[in-house]
């Protein structure tokens, strides 16, 4: 804080606090958010601050910071711990526990349509839908998708081709598949099949089988036998299920969790359990703020973890935790269900405590030397460059096209601890020749820091290019154009012989550093450079894929928004369109005969009458 800050008086904020719950949030002299916490009593808890009280010194770095405070009431307590775990989620303060956000782990999404598709999904929730997860891997979800296919039924086929199916697929034939493409079952029975896949998903499984009991019973009293029989057959699948693998002689719900401390680091372990099945493990590896209490920070990750994914009815911990009646009853009111954690177990579960504290240490000591690692490599490459200190952070620029289409520019940035995904960027480049990388690599150059001279944004300390003396000249053109000095710029080019490890690293001045394979410098340079590559691949490849999907129709003489949405929803999407021939295509409202043959010209790159006359 600067010197012309007057010191915060908490003591005197203390006086205008009653005894309500609520959150109360500190805040520094940038207005930079520095903790947030929740309070039964916001009175007594601010004031414990600012008593005489010995603090740590954690507490007392962020104490040092704090210009004002600001202050939520709130009905109750549970409500405050709510409202604390969205704060936390949105403001990101330094000093708090923080469960980092991970969007690689995978799910099970069944979608949100008129027949839902149900599918392994990866990355941003974008896709309207239910999801259930996550699951601690790919395999795990595969599993579980095999499962529900035997079990219900349900389409996995992507939209474009369930449009478009004239007849039934092998998943049918092979009884995974009802076929509601062709209509084989009717919107209600697959409806109702979509519904007890939820409940199975949802580790419903004990009322799942006594509702196909009850249906089974129902069939058969109307003499429809062979209704009963399927039904029959599928709860005796969910049965031998449920009896395959079980905790304490039932169906478990479960979820256990252990965490391992090494000073301010920590690793918070999930074992999960769903119907009996063992999902396997997930490593999670929270932010501290400088904590080095590991029930803190479990109460943290539990509280943060389960208001983004749907509590189990019970979640066993390897250790008490503060506030745990109060989490437990906030869980079961977000819920809308009873559930229980539980921090003193026997028997098989005591077990799975103890596998799951074991993995955590050895989670966090993997982790500890992958830091260490990273770390040598950084002090490599700030000796390799001769920079005054560690990098802290490192941003690198990738041009991907093919053959001048759909130009992107991308920007990777890693800090520390490696890759901060969260800040890459791509620029979708326009305005240059198509092909010419040179000009793509100014423009993304000058965009990137023009912005952060103008909002005098965050600078990196090193630049990496991926590309020769070429590139590298253009992007120290565009940074001296905007007058950006301090910046390690570095070109990352491949060597004669174009094999990883005979990179050459272009230096200002001409230098050409040639650090070879087994030094830890390169090492960095090509984890960072490859990440870059890959993101700008990426959005290549997806921009490729929009402008030929989506432009191609709006390009053809004739062809508007209204017709284009016609044709488009007539088949389904443009792969049902290009599958037509001129007499379908012609059928379409608003389309004659001689515009539907210079639509299917236009999509099979054909010449007409037309453009031969041109």
């Amino acid at each position: 804080m600067s010197s012309n800050v007057p010191a915060f008086d908490g003591k005197a904020f203390v006086k205008g606090l009653n005894t309500a719950p609520g959150v109360y949030r500190m805040i520094a002299a940038d207005d930079a958010v520095l903790y947030v916490g929740k309070a039964s009593a916001l009175k007594n808890r601010v004031a414990s601050y600012f008593n005489a009280t010995p603090k740590s010194p954690r507490i007392a770095t962020m104490l040092a910071q704090v210009a004002r405070m600001e202050v939520t009431v709130t009905r109750t307590e549970t409500e405050a711990l709510l409202l604390e775990n969205q704060l936390i989620k949105s403001l990101k303060p330094r000093y708090n526990v923080q469960l980092r956000d991970d969007k690689s782990y995978p799910y099970v999404l069944l979608t949100n349509e008129s027949w839902p598709r149900i599918a392994l999904h990866r990355g941003p929730r974008a896709v309207p839908g239910r999801y259930f997860g996550p699951y601690a891997s790919v395999g795990a979800v595969r599993e579980t998708l095999n499962l529900m296919h035997k079990l219900f039924r349900l389409r996995s086929c992507e939209d474009s081709v369930f449009r478009n199916r004239s007849r039934p697929c092998l998943q049918h034939q092979i009884g995974r598949c009802s076929a509601p493409c062709v209509g084989l079952v009717s919107a209600d029975d697959y409806a109702e099949s979509v519904r007890r896949a939820c409940l199975f998903l949802d580790g419903r499984s004990d009322e799942l089988s006594d509702e196909l009991g009850k249906a089974m019973e129902a069939a058969s009293g109307r003499l429809d036998f062979e209704e009963a029989a399927r039904l029959r057959d599928l709860m005796q699948s969910i049965r031998s299920l449920q009896a395959r693998q079980y905790v304490d002689g039932r169906a478990a719900e479960l979820d256990v969790l252990a965490v391992a401390m090494q000073d301010a680091a920590a690793c918070v372990l999930l074992l999960a359990f769903r119907d009996g099945r063992n999902l396997g493990t997930r490593a999670f590896f929270p932010k501290t703020g400088g904590s080095t209490d590991a029930a803190e920070v479990l109460a943290a990750f539990v509280s943060q973890y389960y208001a983004e994914q749907a509590p189990p009815r019970e979640i066993v911990l390897d250790r008490d935790i503060p506030d745990r009646e109060l989490i437990e009853q906030a869980l079961t009111l977000t819920g809308d269900r009873k559930v229980q954690i539980k921090t003193s177990v026997r028997g098989e579960r005591a077990g799975y405590v103890d596998l799951a504290r074991r993995n955590a240490e050895l989670s966090l000591a993997s982790e500890r030397t992958s830091h260490a690692a990273q770390r040598a490599r950084a002090e490599a490459l700030r000796d390799l460059l001769g920079l005054p200190a560690l990098a802290a952070r490192i941003e690198c620029f990738d041009i991907s096209h093919t053959m001048g289409e759909a130009t992107v520019a991308s920007c990777v940035v890693f800090d520390s601890e490696g890759p901060v995904r969260g800040q890459y960027r791509r620029y979708n480049i326009a305005g240059i020749e198509p092909g010419d990388d040179y000009a793509a690599m100014h423009q993304a150059i000058d965009r990137r820091f023009r912005r952060a001279v103008e909002e005098q944004g965050v600078m990196p300390d090193v630049l990496l290019i991926d590309g020769g003396a070429g590139q590298v000249a253009q992007a120290r053109a565009a940074l001296d154009d905007l007058g950006v000095e301090g910046v390690a710029l570095v070109g990352v080019a491949k060597g004669p012989a174009r094999r990883p490890g005979d990179e050459e690293l272009l230096l200002p001045g001409g230098r050409i550093l040639h650090p070879g394979a087994e030094s830890p410098a390169l090492q960095l340079v090509q984890q960072v450079r490859d990440e870059a590559h890959r993101f700008a691949i990426t959005g290549h490849r997806g921009r490729r894929q929009k402008a030929r999907s989506t432009s191609r129709l709006e390009d053809i003489p004739g062809i508007g928004p209204r017709r284009r949405a016609s044709l488009l929803k007539h088949f389904g999407g443009l792969g049902g369109l290009k599958a037509a021939g001129v007499e379908e295509i012609a059928r379409v409202e608003g389309v004659n005969a001689a515009l539907a043959a210079r639509i299917y010209a236009s999509l099979h790159g054909l010449e007409t009458a037309e453009t031969k006359a041109e």
